[in-house]
């Protein structure tokens, strides 16, 4: 079955966002909530699952699957969206309404993943 090119993009968008956890991985240490223990290694393993759901887009025998994992990835990195907001240094350097912004469009994240699962 060939999908819409918007569902190859996503897909596309979670592999390369996976990708940048390896790449550059003090990008995402620093906006780790200090509460969560073994910050390094759930940089990583939230990288390899980033790039694992984005290639489940790509085959009919693990798209919804994939679209279930990513809801629920973009649900839990809401905690990362909100501690960044509570304090000058969780912000990473970033205007509070850059942050605040970045909450609606977790949740359109989601309703764009949402979407395919009826195709």
């Amino acid at each position: 079955m060939i999908y819409p090119w918007h569902l190859y993009l996503m897909g596309a968008i979670y592999i390369f966002a996976g990708i940048m956890h390896f790449i550059k991985p003090k990008v995402y240490l620093r906006i780790m909530p200090r509460y969560l223990p073994f910050h390094k290694p759930l940089v990583l393993l939230s990288g390899v699952g980033e790039i694992l759901l984005g290639i489940g887009l790509f085959f009919k025998e693990t798209k919804n699957l994939s679209i279930y994992g990513i809801i629920a990835m973009l649900a839990v990195f809401l905690l990362v969206h909100f501690y960044m907001l509570s304090s000058e240094k969780a912000s990473a350097g970033l205007p509070k309404w850059a942050l605040l912004l970045r909450l609606p469009i977790q949740f359109a994240l989601m309703y764009w993943a949402f979407m395919y699962l009826k195709l």
